[in-house]
């Protein structure tokens, strides 16, 4: 008749692999991995479960231990700065991850339990008590304060606000869009054209009232230019330009892009 044997319930392989080694007391940075090697194999061999993820969760650390100590049995590997590299050092950063794991989750649990001992009392201070406020005396409170020393730290306080400004940015304005008619200013142009025949151009742009303006009727004398309806002279460089209207003026009506 079989000996009943009931094993540790453990949550996962590395949980299995900390209580092995905690059990032969020997130091997780060398680990004896024959010797751990056997006794997990061991306890695999022993495992009573029907849950397929966890006996493969336990199987793939089995293959990886065999791996391991494979790998110690030849000629050990050297690393690019040519520093031999230890077959178990990536193991061993996965079990001191998880016993921090571990350990963190020892102390939540310590602190929950904790916490449900904890009682908090309703408060019962008399409202006389509880609405009770300690008066100021405004004397202790200004001390030696004048109204001199008053004047020079609000002076002060205005200095470091005016050194905050910056001297560029700060006297950037608002860009508001301009929107301009174009149909309703090359009527207005052409209109101007047929009553004066010969004006002056700047006489024209001053009664413009935006640059937008300005920008607009200058577009409209240019294709009116170009259309032959207008023609223009100026007697040196910085002299006025005068425009005169051609006899042969054209009907047909400007076409230009709006402008906004």
């Amino acid at each position: 008749m079989a000996i009943p044997i009931k094993l540790e319930v453990f949550e996962g392989p590395l949980d299995l692999l900390l209580h092995l080694i905690d059990k032969n007391k020997v130091d997780i940075y060398d680990i004896p991995i024959v010797e751990i090697t056997e006794q997990y194999l061991d306890y695999i061999k022993q495992m009573q479960t029907e849950d397929m993820n966890v006996v493969s969760e336990f199987l793939v650390m089995a293959a990886t231990l065999i791996d391991i100590k494979c790998r110690m049995l030849l000629p050990k590997e050297v690393n690019e700065e040519g520093e031999e590299e230890d077959p178990r050092a990536e193991l061993v950063e996965k079990l001191l991850e998880y016993k921090m794991c571990k350990y963190m989750s020892y102390e939540l649990r310590d602190r929950m339990i904790d916490a449900e001992r904890n009682f908090y009392k309703i408060p019962t201070l008399p409202r006389e008590v509880a609405d009770y406020r300690q008066p100021v005396d405004y004397e202790e409170l200004i001390g030696d304060m004048t109204l001199h020393k008053l004047h020079e730290i609000f002076r002060q306080v205005m200095k470091r606000q005016e050194d905050k400004i910056d001297p560029v940015r700060s006297t950037f304005g608002n860009i508001e869009k301009d929107e301009i008619d174009m149909d309703l200013k090359t009527t207005y142009v052409e209109a101007y054209v047929r009553s004066h025949k010969t004006f002056s151009f700047r006489r024209l742009l001053e009664k413009q009232s935006s640059k937008m303006e300005v920008i607009v009727t200058f577009l409209v004398i240019l294709e009116m230019i170009k259309v032959g309806r207008i023609g223009i002279e100026q007697e040196d460089i910085f002299a006025d330009i005068i425009i005169t209207t051609k006899e042969a003026e054209s009907r047909e009506p400007l076409q230009l892009t709006s402008v906004g």
